[in-house]
């Protein structure tokens, strides 16, 4: 498997799809909201459940064969500091400017109008783990943990 290729196809997937609006498809499990994206040979899901508090998968395939796959689940922690919808808006604002590297692991800091976003990750996407966060007035409002890494037969 090539690392740095599978790098940039979940980098331009996660672009496509909950950051940049992309395409909703049927769920692929009751009560689930599923977005897609593919490209030639690559296909991608994020499959999740829930709003506010969510939990969900994301997964690529190469010629039909699952290779790669994450799971996270997001909360709010502090809903008089902030809602779904602003948390919303900052993560893909922060999302946005960390794709734009051309990466979605390895730390990221970004400020915005609701509040201070912090992604620490540890790993490559071979394997990793991490944490995103949403700071209000130094205090944690938002936070979803991510973990995931190659799949092999």
């Amino acid at each position: 498997m090539n690392l740095k290729a599978l790098n940039t196809v979940i980098v331009a997937a996660k672009q496509a799809s909950y950051v940049g609006g992309g395409e909703k498809t049927a769920s692929s499990r009751q009560g689930s909201y599923d977005l897609v994206w593919s490209q030639g040979a690559w296909r991608y899901r994020d499959s999740y459940f829930g709003g506010t508090d969510f939990l969900g998968q994301e997964t690529v395939w190469l010629d039909s064969e699952p290779v790669w796959a994450m799971n996270y689940h997001g909360f709010i922690l502090r809903p008089d500091l902030i809602d779904a919808v602003r948390a919303g808006e900052t993560i893909k604002a922060a999302l946005s400017a960390m794709y734009a590297e051309g990466r979605f692991l390895g730390g990221f800091r970004w400020l915005g109008a609701y509040g201070e976003y912090v992604d620490k990750s540890e790993g490559g996407v071979e394997l990793f783990s991490g944490e995103e966060e949403i700071y209000c007035e130094r205090t944690k409002a938002y936070g979803l943990r991510y973990s995931g890494g190659l799949i092999k037969p």
